[in-house]
């Protein structure tokens, strides 16, 4: 037996047989007619050795004219020539000649080239085509009447089973090569599907990418902002409280940078020669009072509600975390100096969520400049099959409203 981890090695003359075939095949491609007429000038010139004189040896009736014979070799060898590109013609063109080598009684062994043509025949053209190899019959009963030799089916039998098998082999090679087209058009095809799916699996991935960034580095750098605008206002009046500002600043950067580090070490190459980078999981609803003292500590003061015990899964808690993130991250933004957010989470059910983020700020159209904020909040809503609501709270009201709701999970 051939062990697992090794595959059989084609013997080094198979190997030399088939570039050699693949060598003439692709010659016979780029020039099909130097390949009939090499082919069609052998079958012309052992017709005429045979006219020679050793078709007699056969002849139903030796004493043939050997103009006639002669005649009758070339009638039967020249078609050949068409055999690939045009076969039905090719073996209606040999029919009379078929006729008077049964007629004469000449009998000459140059008919049976017609076989050849039959072989093409079937398989180049549709089954319907073969109607034409009656004539091959025609010409058996012929001489089997003109020039009786033996019984009847000793003249007809050989003949339909010569015709028969000739279409059976040219059917079989004709079925074999269609087989294998079919399978190269799905090597193919597959081949493009994998391409397809690579390049979809790289967007995809490019798009997870840039919401992540987009996640960490915005909410981080809007916090950092609101912190700088606030002790640049405490600095003429408290230092003290200028100095928290400062505080407050060096550590959002810190937390900044080091998950753009985390992220940045899953996108490296992994190397096997060095242990792999101490990577901490995504933040979860566990670290939500850590982002809102975060963000208090900007000058946005955030209120909190939570209905119900949360009993999600992580990757619904990133989802519900990087929503309050974003609509925290607009409101430092957008709503200005004097607004106010609250938070309010419903948990039922199991993995089933409603968030909702409303601030007091100028509220108005959702910005239109290109940014991934809203769309990456849509984006993971949707892998859960959840809704979401973005927009100007409804008059009288003044500010900005988020509205998230993720369904319970179905059991798979």
């Amino acid at each position: 037996m051939i062990p697992v981890d090794q595959e059989p090695t084609p013997d080094p003359l198979t190997r030399y047989v088939q570039r050699a075939a693949n060598r003439i095949r692709a010659f016979d491609r780029r020039h099909p007619l130097v390949w009939d007429l090499h082919l069609t000038a052998f079958w012309t010139l052992a017709a005429l050795i045979d006219a020679a004189g050793g078709w007699r040896n056969v002849a139903r009736n030796p004493d043939a004219p050997v103009a006639l014979v002669i005649t009758l070799s070339l009638g039967f060898s020249l078609p050949l020539v068409w055999r690939r590109s045009h076969p039905r013609a090719a073996l209606l063109a040999t029919a009379p000649f078929a006729l008077v080598n049964a007629w004469t009684g000449a009998a000459l062994q140059a008919q049976l080239l017609q076989l050849l043509l039959v072989f093409h025949l079937a398989l180049r053209r549709p089954l319907r085509s073969l109607w034409c190899t009656t004539l091959l019959f025609a010409a058996a009963v012929v001489l089997t009447v003109r020039h009786p030799k033996g019984s009847a089916d000793q003249d007809i039998v050989p003949v339909l089973m010569s015709v028969v098998l000739a279409a059976a082999i040219g059917m079989t090679v004709r079925s074999r090569r269609d087989y294998t087209e079919a399978l190269e058009d799905r090597a193919r095809r597959l081949e493009i599907e994998r391409d397809q799916q690579a390049r979809l699996a790289a967007a995809a991935e490019r798009t997870r990418i840039a919401r992540e960034m987009h996640d960490i580095i915005g909410h981080n750098l809007s916090v950092i902002t609101g912190l700088a605008d606030g002790g640049r206002y405490a600095a003429t009046k408290s230092p003290e409280r200028a100095a928290q500002a400062l505080d407050a600043i060096a550590t959002t950067s810190r937390q900044a940078f080091g998950e753009l580090r985390r992220l940045l070490d899953v996108l490296r190459e992994e190397d096997t020669t060095s242990p792999n980078p101490a990577l901490t999981p995504q933040p979860t609803l566990t670290d939500l009072d850590q982002l809102l003292d975060g963000v208090r500590a900007a000058g946005l003061p955030v209120h909190t509600t939570i209905h119900g015990t949360p009993a999600i899964p992580p990757g619904r808690q990133l989802t519900v975390y990087r929503v309050i993130q974003e609509a925290l991250t607009n409101t430092l933004k957008h709503a200005g100096p004097e607004a106010t957010a609250t938070i309010t989470l419903a948990y039922a059910g199991t993995g089933a969520v409603t968030v909702t983020i409303t601030d007091t700020g100028r509220g108005g159209p959702p910005p239109d400049n290109g940014g991934r904020g809203l769309p990456g909040m849509r984006e993971r809503t949707a892998l859960y099959g959840g809704t979401l609501e973005a927009g100007p709270r409804v008059h009288p009201e003044q500010g900005w409203r988020v509205h998230l709701h993720l369904p319970e999970e179905t059991p798979q």
